[in-house]
Formats: C-alpha cells, sequence, structure tokens
C-alpha cells in the first residue's frame, strides 16, 4: 500500500507523464508527416534517459542474478538514448523525413539494446526449476515466439515494399512477445508484478502500433505515430515503479510462486490458425499463406512435445505415487524392526483363512520368547531389537512360501499355516524349535533364544478369537512345562487367563 502510493506521488513518473502527454499532443496538432517525425523523434531520448536511470538505480538496491538483470537493462537504455538522440538530431537537420525507422546509428543502437535485453532475460536464472521444467518453460516460450513470428508475417511484416522496416518490426513484435512470456511464464521475474505489468502493456501497444498501419513506415497518420510513441514511456514505467516499490517492499524482487500449466501455447494455436483462416481465401498471397501454414505446424509440433514432456512426468508422478502407497501399505501392515506382518495385518489374514477353509486345515502358532526381558536388561534393548529380529528370520526359513509369520508385539510372534493340519502344524513348531538352537550373534557374542509354542487347529465354528486363545492357551502349557517347547491345543487344558 505504501508503494502503490508513493508510485502515484512520484514527480518523476508525473513529470515523464506530462512530457508524454505534451509529445502526443504535439503529434496531433502538427500538419506534415515531417514534423510528426521531428517531435516522434525529439521526445524519446528523455524517456529512454528516464528508463537508463530508474534501471541503473534499481542494479543498486538489487542484488545477484537480479542486479545484473537490472545492469543490462541500464546499458540497453543508454543506448537506446544515444541511438533516439542522433536520430532526433538528424531528423531535424534533414528535412522531409517521415518514417519512423531510424538511420544506421540509431538502428544499430537499438539492435544492440535490444539484443541485450534478450540476452539478459535468457540468462536470467529459474531458481529452482528442475531440468525437465526448464525445457518444459522453454517450449512454452518457443510456442508463444512463433505464434509472434507468424502473425508479424502475415499482417506487419512487407519485405518487398520496407525491408528495413520488416526487420524493425520483426525484432519488435519477437522481443515484446518474448517479454510478455518471460513475466508470465517463468514465475521468477526479477521485478515486481506492478512494475512488470507496464513493461508487458509497452509489448502490447507496441504490437498494435505495428498493425495499424501494416507495412508502412511513410506518412502515417497522427495517432500511429502516437501509438508508436507511447510505449516509451510504459517501458520507462517499470524500471521507475520497481525503484519507488524496493524503497518499501524488501520481498520487491522474491520468487513468486507460479502456475504449474500455462495456456498461452493453446492460446498461440487459436491466434495462427485464425490468421491462417484469414489469409487462405487470398490465393494471390502464396508466401503468407505458407508462412502461416509453416508457423501452425512449428507450433503443433512444439504443443506435441510439450504435451509428451507432461505425460512423461505425470507417468513418473504416478510412479512416485504407487511407491509411496506401497510404502504407507508396508508401513501399515507389517512390522518396522522385523519386516513380519503385524497384528492388524495377521490377525485380517486368519480370519480371512478360516472363513474360506475347510475346518482343520487351518493351524496357527503362537511363539513366545522365553527370558527376553533378561537380553534386554542386561544388554540392552540395542541388542534386544537384534535379538527379535534373528528370531524373525529363523522363522521365515522354518515355514513354507506359503505361511505368514508375524510379529505380534513385544518378543511375541505367530505363524498362520495354510493347509496345514495339526500334525503338520507340529513339525513346523519343531523345526521353529531346532533352529533357534543355532545362536544368534549379537555384537560378536552368540545369543541363544529360547521359546514356548503353542499350536491350535481350527476346530468347526472358529473365528479368529476363539483360535487364538487356543493358541495362547497351548503357549502358556509349554511354558508351565518347562518352556523351550511346545504343546498342541487340548480342549482340557486350563484356560491362558488361569
Amino acid at each position: 500500500m505504501i508503494g502503490n502510493g508513493s508510485i502515484r506521488q512520484d514527480p518523476v513518473l508525473a513529470v515523464a507523464t506530462a512530457w508524454t502527454l505534451l509529445g502526443t499532443a504535439l503529434l496531433f496538432l502538427v500538419d506534415s508527416a515531417d514534423a510528426r517525425v521531428n517531435v516522434f523523434w525529439a521526445f524519446q531520448p528523455a524517456l529512454d534517459a528516464l528508463l537508463a536511470y530508474s534501471a541503473w538505480r534499481v542494479s543498486r538496491i538489487a542484488v545477484g542474478a537480479i542486479r545484473r538483470f537490472w545492469r543490462m537493462l541500464a546499458v540497453a537504455g543508454s543506448l537506446f538514448t544515444l541511438g533516439d538522440t542522433v536520430q532526433a538530431l538528424v531528423s531535424l537537420w534533414q528535412p522531409n523525413q517521415t518514417s519512423t525507422v531510424g538511420g544506421t546509428i540509431q538502428s544499430t543502437c537499438f539492435a544492440l539494446g535490444l539484443g541485450l535485453i534478450v540476452v539478459a532475460m535468457l540468462i536470467h536464472p529459474h531458481s529452482g526449476r528442475s531440468g525437465r521444467e526448464r525445457v518444459a518453460f522453454w517450449l512454452d516460450s518457443a510456442t508463444v515466439l512463433v505464434g509472434g513470428a507468424t502473425v508479424a508475417w502475415c499482417f506487419v511484416i512487407d519485405p518487398k515494399d520496407n525491408p528495413a522496416g520488416a526487420l524493425a518490426g520483426a525484432a519488435v513484435v519477437l522481443t515484446s512477445a518474448f517479454a510478455a512470456v518471460k513475466m508470465i511464464l517463468s514465475g521468477n521475474a526479477p521485478m515486481h508484478r506492478t512494475a512488470a505489468i507496464p513493461m508487458i502493456m509497452a509489448a502490447v501497444v507496441n504490437a498494435v502500433g505495428l498493425f495499424a498501419a501494416p507495412g508502412e513506415d511513410q506518412n502515417l497518420p497522427a495517432y500511429v505515430y502516437a501509438i508508436r510513441f507511447v510505449p516509451s514511456l510504459l517501458i520507462a514505467m517499470g524500471p521507475r515503479f520497481q525503484e519507488v516499490i524496493a524503497r518499501f517492499d524488501e520481498t520487491a524482487f522474491g520468487t513468486r510462486r507460479r502456475k504449474p500449466y500455462s495456456l498461452l501455447p493453446y492460446g498461440s494455436i487459436v491466434l495462427v490458425f485464425f490468421t491462417m483462416t484469414y489469409i487462405l481465401p487470398k490465393h494471390d498471397d502464396a508466401g503468407r499463406l505458407w508462412g502461416s501454414v509453416g508457423g501452425l505446424g512449428v507450433i503443433v509440433a512444439l504443443v506435441v512435445a510439450r504435451q509428451l514432456l507432461a505425460f512423461h512426468d505425470n507417468q513418473r508422478l504416478i510412479a512416485q505415487l504407487r511407491e509411496h502407497e506401497v510404502r504407507l501399505r508396508r508401513q501399515a501392515l507389517f512390522d518396522d524392526l522385523t519386516g513380519l506382518a503385524n497384528r492388524t495385518h495377521f490377525r485380517e489374514e486368519l480370519g480371512a483363512a478360516l472363513d474360506t477353509a475347510e475346518p482343520g486345515t487351518v493351524s496357527l502358532l503362537l511363539v513366545d520368547l522365553d527370558g527376553f526381558k533378561a537380553v534386554n536388561d542386561t544388554l540392552g534393548h540395542a541388542a534386544g531389537d537384534l535379538l527379535l529380529a534373528g528370531v524373525a528370520e529363523k522363522l521365515r526359513t522354518s515355514v513354507r512360501a506359503g505361511d505368514m509369520p508375524a510379529r505380534l508385539g513385544g518378543d511375541e510372534f505367530a505363524v498362520l499355516l495354510h493347509d496345514c493340519d495339526a500334525q503338520d502344524a507340529e513339525r513346523t513348531a519343531q523345526r521353529i524349535l531346532q533352529s533357534l538352537t543355532v545362536p544368534i550373534p549379537i555384537d560378536g557374542a552368540p545369543i541363544l533364544a529360547n521359546a514356548s509354542i503353542g499350536v491350535a487347529c481350527s476346530e468347526p465354528g472358529d473365528d479368529t478369537r476363539s483360535l487364538l486363545h487356543a493358541a495362547d492357551t497351548a503357549m502358556y502349557a509349554a511354558k508351565h512345562r518347562g518352556k523351550g517347547t511346545y504343546m498342541c491345543y487340548d480342549p482340557t487344558m486350563l484356560p491362558a487367563a488361569s
């Protein structure tokens, strides 16, 4: 708010606006093309000087790559000032000047300054962009530039009548288009949005000035001179706005959030399509027709390349989402320490097996380590974790591929055995106990893990809760029997709670 108020009260901008209004009024008051050209060139240098001075002032405030951009803009403004000053003097000394196209010095300074601005925009970094995002940006930019070139070729440029004017017109249109693309698409323009608006408007008015009298540069109406004169003020206003805003806004040069997509390339397709539709009935102008067809073809190719890049990005994002989904699912269903199924996943699989399998074909082993608390107390929790991981590995190697070992919590494990009767379940329990007789090395020391195992086989009417209770009862019976052994559930056993 402070910056905007200061802009409205800035005396330099007020003088520049008054200067432009005076020059515009004179363009309409004088009655000859020679006088209008004299006015046109006489009022340009002051605005060019304002551009150079303001850009230099901004460069002293900015830092890094942004300072470099504004320094290059200040040099470009100085070149414009030199060229337009020389041209103003030439117009006064040489009568009957009726063209807005400058002489050799002015054209050279203009071309150098314009090239410097393009280089400044090209080398300005795109912070926070990946290589793929930079390619997408340049594809979008190229699409808009080709659209501008095609429209210029069909409506503005007339090489047969005025080669110099055609060249200058092409430079202005293409550079203006590029400036607009840079400000809109990059999300990292080296200026505040308020400063960018008048510079983009200058590009638009420049294009309007060329369209107002396509292919002509002599004996123009007063309003055409005025339209081509006003952009000088708009371009100079941008740096001045930036200078004023930077005094009050610490984020004046900050990176702004950019949109993840742009509709400008599709706008270029529509614009060139209508251009071709307009040119098509004119059979006598094959050059412009083929220019529009070629431009449309190039734009379509660029947009297709952009879409292919977007499809590749989408596939990459989908793959990342799937990987993330797999990680989340694994975190939800498996134990982080051992990699075995967790309690929730195990109960779900056990319930599904009991619902679909015949009674007597689903067995359950409940494995509880003996003396695990002593390992934690004497060797530490890190050693206890290594012991649990070692036991988990022994369970994996002791069961079949279709069985499910799980860690229910603490030092309690379980194994779901599919298509397994009571005898096969006993043999599995024996293999597990046999594997546990081999010590597990922890920090170079062999640690023996003992376990008590309860075995339960499904009966008609069993559900998850009842089968777990049966295996739990058998496991406690094994502990009472002397630990390091297994017991099969028998209905005569005392409940585990006892």
